[in-house]
């Protein structure tokens, strides 16, 4: 049960179950059957719900809530629920109380850690809240996709059962992201491969942390390219927030390059692949698969210390972690954000001046995801995750 599926994709959860299904089907003998969000999908055992007639001018939170009810109408007999996100684990739940199924959530963000959502959903925030903790309280298992999402997890709702809570990686498809050179198609989306660049992918929202990043860079060498492969904002406010910090960098330096529409997988693996240094500059990221990304493209990583970045990015050896101390109210928000921008700054530019050394923490990268990510790994334990559940039933 998801929100998301391709062609439908807009973030690390989308991703995540489109492989994740792929793997289980062929790697465990598992017969998977797919609900999502939105338009009709051409793929066999996969089913598609849209917005129930009534709710197309509802909070997005009540959208979400009756796309859930019908989806779990649909679901009797089967042997166990897997949801994903907050937006489709009602539908768990429904189904978990009406058929009596196992219900198994994965956790790839907390709605108590987005306070920030409230600008994005309104009112519709205490209802997402609410979707969720019922269904994570109730669940027969949770999945946490790193061990700072399961200690999160166990914090914001204590009386889930620690031995209910299981880490499972995000994976990633080696084959699909690998090094690609292309010079001709970065140089179609206005990059100069011949320039050293730090390249920034994701959506533009709160927990991405991007308007610190546009502070951090301004302070790079002339020479160095940014690359922002970012769209999707949550709120107008925030488009117009990185809008005005773009437009004043624009203003002190050439080779600002912002591609806001959403690229072919191809044009990422291009970008990434040409780039001297990768960001994450969240200030939330349970476990950042765009950073697993990135290093299967052999870049290295300059991330966050938060979340499950540092669990992903050797320090170091694959890249650099960024020291953060955050205020505990949620939000993630830096406690000194001036010192956060300038401790990123420093180590970006660290990782800048020494592209040879770069180079090595981008193989680096790529051998710790072919050894540790793999989505064949990543379906085996999940599988014995829905096998323990069973079990316990």
């Amino acid at each position: 049960m998801t929100k998301e599926y391709p062609p439908e994709v807009y973030g690390g959860a989308g991703v995540h179950v489109a492989e994740l299904t792929a793997a289980l089907r062929s790697g465990t003998g598992t017969d998977v059957r797919v609900r999502a969000f939105g338009a009709f999908r051409d793929e066999e055992d996969v089913w598609a719900y849209r917005t129930p007639a009534g709710l197309e001018r509802a909070n997005g939170a009540l959208q979400a809530l009756g796309t859930d009810v019908a989806i779990a109408a649909d679901v009797e007999g089967a042997d166990l629920v897997h949801s994903h996100t907050w937006y489709a684990n009602t539908a768990g739940r429904i189904a978990q109380l009406t058929y009596n199924i196992p219900h198994v959530v994965t956790a790839h963000s907390l709605e108590p850690l987005r306070p920030w959502k409230a600008e994005q959903l309104g009112g519709g925030y205490r209802l997402s809240s609410w979707m969720e903790r019922e269904s994570f309280v109730h669940a027969d298992g949770v999945v946490a996709v790193s061990k700072a999402m399961r200690a999160d997890i166990l914090r914001s709702y204590p009386s889930i059962d620690p031995a209910k809570v299981h880490v499972v990686y995000n994976g990633i498809d080696v084959d699909e992201w690998k090094p690609t050179v292309d010079e001709d198609a970065v140089r179609e989306l206005g990059i100069d491969p011949t320039r050293p660049s730090v390249v920034f992918v994701g959506r533009i929202t709160r927990q991405k942390g991007l308007p610190y990043l546009l502070r951090a860079v301004s302070s790079l060498p002339e020479d160095v390219q940014i690359v922002l492969c970012a769209g999707a904002p949550d709120t107008p406010e925030i488009m117009a927030e990185v809008t005005g910090l773009v437009e004043d960098l624009r203003e002190k330096r050439s080779g600002v390059v912002w591609i806001d529409r959403m690229l072919s997988h191809q044009e990422v693996v291009t970008v990434l692949s040409s780039g001297s240094v990768f960001v994450c500059p969240s200030i939330y990221e349970p476990l950042g698969i765009v950073n697993l990304e990135a290093m299967a493209c052999g870049i290295p990583v300059v991330g966050t210390g938060t979340g499950g970045i540092p669990e992903v990015v050797a320090d170091g050896l694959t890249g650099r972690i960024v020291p953060i101390d955050q205020a505990q109210d949620g939000t993630g928000t830096p406690t000194d954000p001036d010192r956060y921008v300038a401790d990123l700054a420093a180590t970006l530019d660290e990782v800048l001046s020494d592209l040879d050394l770069a180079k090595l923490m981008g193989r680096a990268g790529r051998l710790r995801v072919e050894t540790e990510f793999t989505w064949d790994a990543i379906a085996q334990r999940t599988r014995a995750v829905y096998d323990q559940v069973l079990a316990g039933r």
